[in-house]
């Protein structure tokens, strides 16, 4: 079942609380990774570390992003500042691709000169602890992705998404490490988790950029909004409908085909009826809309 669009005081709640949440556990994971990697001096554990550092940094940036997104219009920013979430995923994107980069550089260097990995036993006890703690965070961010659309929750959540993956690459390769010796997993490890990291950066850069470039919502919403707004026979239809997004907004415009004879009282009343039925939709969404005078044949029979 759909969970139900938040209103904007939903979304502002929410998404404070789930950045708070997001830094709380980047920072627990950093120290716990930490002592780990001085204990072990495991590559994979380092990649590992590294990648939970540039969370705790694309955390921040999230937590102050999605308050300043909620701020309302003001004289500068007349559709207000939503967009802040999406330049947040792009510096999220691009700290994910650093993090690729030198997590990638390390392991080359661990399969050229491997490295003995060392009390890699205590190193498997913390990946544990750092996959229950991810797993549980990104359980908490679908449930607000959910509810919000925030594409800077969705950036965060695509980081701890790919942590969960390198915890248990490192997870993985710790333990085979103890059991068999075989140093060379480690940085192999390393290497996979790189390349789920650019995987993952691709894919924030991609959301970000849909909103940045105002690209239509999905076909599945556009769909629902048309629906919603000619649910009334006195409409004809709606033309040149045009949507978007902007971090907890949407924007909604288009022309409505209305009866020719109508006075401008009556036309209002249905255009304000129909705005009412797609915000009850999605709270958030701003509608603005154009009444075409027609010469309708018979309701919903008229072309649009």
């Amino acid at each position: 079942m759909t969970a139900p669009a938040a209103s904007a005081a939903e979304h502002q709640a929410l998404t404070r609380r789930i950045t708070t949440l997001s830094v709380g556990t980047a920072a627990i994971l950093i120290v716990i990774k930490g002592g780990a990697w001085i204990a072990s001096g495991s590559l994979a554990m380092l990649a590992s570390l590294a990648d939970s550092g540039l969370d705790l940094v694309a955390s921040l940036i999230t937590f102050f992003a999605v308050r300043y997104a909620a701020e309302p219009p003001d004289a500068e920013h007349r559709f207000g500042h939503g967009k802040a979430e999406a330049f947040s995923s792009l510096i999220q994107a691009g700290l994910v691709f650093a993090s690729a980069a030198l997590i990638g550089r390390e392991a080359i260097e661990g399969l050229l000169h491997p490295k003995p990995v060392e009390n890699s036993v205590w190193g498997v006890g913390v990946m544990v602890v750092s996959i229950v703690l991810t797993l549980a965070l990104i359980r908490a961010q679908a449930a607000v992705m959910a509810r919000t659309r925030s594409v800077a929750v969705a950036g965060d959540h695509a980081h701890y998404a790919a942590d969960l993956a390198s915890n248990a690459v490192t997870l993985l390769s710790l333990a085979v490490v103890a059991l068999l010796g075989w140093t060379w997993v480690d940085a192999a490890a390393g290497l996979v988790v790189a390349a789920w990291l650019l995987w993952g950066a691709v894919g924030v850069l991609r959301q970000a950029a849909d909103q940045l470039m105002d690209h239509e919502l999905p076909v599945q919403e556009r769909e629902q909004i048309l629906a919603l707004l000619v649910d009334d026979p006195r409409i004809g239809g709606v033309h040149q409908l045009r949507t978007r997004a902007a971090g907890p907004h949407i924007h909604v415009q288009g022309h409505m085909d209305l009866a020719a004879g109508q006075s401008l009282s009556e036309a209002h009343a249905i255009m304000s009826a129909a705005e009412d039925r797609v915000k009850a939709a999605f709270p958030t969404a701003d509608v603005l809309l154009h009444p075409d005078p027609r010469v309708l044949l018979s309701g919903r029979d008229a072309p649009n």
